[in-house]
């Protein structure tokens, strides 16, 4: 399969793209302000609730586009948009306009983020081919985490943190141009009239109809939870408690990112008896034990190893709930359900960001962190017996693809 040129056109435009937006986002933006610009944990909360809620409206929008289009397309057109967005980061010189310039960058670079994750099912149809496909895509993501924050932190230590954001928009421009010789197969369609609010409507009408679609949206976003939480107050961390410069940011994600790459080849590799509601729910209770590791002490060399261990359980636990959202969703909606999912993930990043300040201010930004984690771990527990119940009415050990199992009983799309 790795020999097939369209997957590997993907998998290597999705590293080349993802590589800018890493570099830009851990380095750059948090770089920018809570460095560059000193900003409290609440003018960080500021950009990253910004950014959360230009992603949200990009994801719902583009799960649209993926179902009438196709992602290939949708992926081309965002990134080319994306370029200019990207260099306008340069400019941003106030707190304002910085959250201003996330804000758009979010809006056009989510849709790409979207369409690289409907893409596994617009290259196969076959059930084992699919989670490989998604583990190599997913393992390009995060290849992208090794590189991009080095990337990043070597550049803001030479050029400057503007030098970044130019780095986005190259790598922006050269995956579009990856991208366009592939061809992606015909997925089922809808004929009905097109209608943009109804047809995102059907998306989430759907996939809260669906019961195992609604367990891995609601458990997904969980997740995403605890990484709001330290999109707001990690940067203060790297400043407060470790005490470093911003281009240790670059560097220790980029060690990070090697555990998420390991975490992706496990999970491509995870045999099907295994690809369970059950062994999803355990991945998300673990990722308590990798933020305990992470920001338990103040000690720079544990939370390295640390991170390692963490990017190990998030790596193989991201492509395992993509491949299960994906294995259940008709082909007529596979953009939308993607979106849905986004936004989920969206909406779960943005809440905490409302209160991670004031938690911060009453238990520090540490022991905030360390509380979120556990809290986690906890939420995880309550979707045990679900996930049990799933598990033993699945009569095959992965359902079709595009094919809901017939034992959920899905309400029709649009009711």
């Amino acid at each position: 399969m790795w020999a097939d040129r369209d997957v590997r056109r993907v998998v290597l435009a999705r590293f080349i793209s993802r590589t800018g937006g890493e570099a830009a986002f851990f380095v750059g933006i948090w770089g920018k302000a809570a460095f560059e610009m000193e900003a409290s944990a609440a003018g960080v909360a500021a950009v990253m609730a910004a950014l959360g809620v230009a992603s949200l409206i990009g994801s719902a929008a583009a799960g649209v586009l993926v179902d009438r289009f196709d992602p290939r397309r949708v992926l081309i057109a965002c990134e080319i948009i994306f370029i200019p967005v990207a260099i306008g980061m340069v400019f941003a010189e106030t707190l304002q306009t910085l959250v201003i310039a996330t804000f758009l960058l979010g809006l056009v670079g989510m849709p790409v983020f979207t369409a690289i994750s409907a893409f596994g099912p617009f290259l196969t149809e076959d059930p084992e081919r699919l989670a490989r496909i998604n583990g190599y895509i997913e393992g390009a993501s995060w290849a992208a985490f090794v590189v991009g924050p080095a990337l990043g932190a070597i550049i803001a230590g030479s050029v400057g943190l503007d030098g970044i954001f130019v780095l986005d928009a190259v790598t922006s421009a050269v995956a579009a141009l990856i991208i366009v010789p592939v061809k992606v197969r015909k997925m089922a369609r809808e004929e009905k009239e097109r209608e943009g609010f109804r047809e995102l409507r059907e998306g989430f009408s759907y996939a809260y109809g669906h019961r195992r679609l609604r367990f891995y949206v609601w458990l997904g976003s969980s997740v995403w939870v605890l990484f709001g939480t330290f999109s707001a107050l990690e940067p203060l961390f790297y400043r407060d408690i470790l005490q470093v410069e911003p281009e240790t940011l670059g560097w220790v994600n980029s060690i990070f990112g090697l555990g998420l790459v390991a975490g992706t080849v496990i999970s491509a590799r995870l045999p099907a008896r295994y690809r369970t509601a059950r062994t999803l729910v355990l991945m998300v209770a673990l990722n308590s034990l990798g933020v305990l590791a992470y920001v338990g002490t103040d000690q720079l060399r544990v939370v390295v190893v640390a991170g390692v261990f963490w990017g190990l359980l998030i790596g193989a636990m991201a492509p395992l709930l993509r491949t299960l959202i994906q294995l259940n969703t008709p082909e007529a909606l596979m953009g939308r359900i993607t979106g849905v999912t986004q936004v989920h993930s969206e909406v779960g990043h943005l809440l905490p960001l409302a209160i991670a300040p004031f938690l911060a201010g009453v238990f520090g930004v540490q022991r905030t962190l360390i509380y979120t984690g556990l809290a986690l771990a906890v939420f995880a527990m309550l979707f045990v017996p679900m996930a049990t119940r799933l598990d033993r009415t699945r009569t095959v050990d992965v359902p079709p693809t595009g094919l809901p199992d017939p034992s959920d009983e899905p309400r029709s799309v649009g009711h």
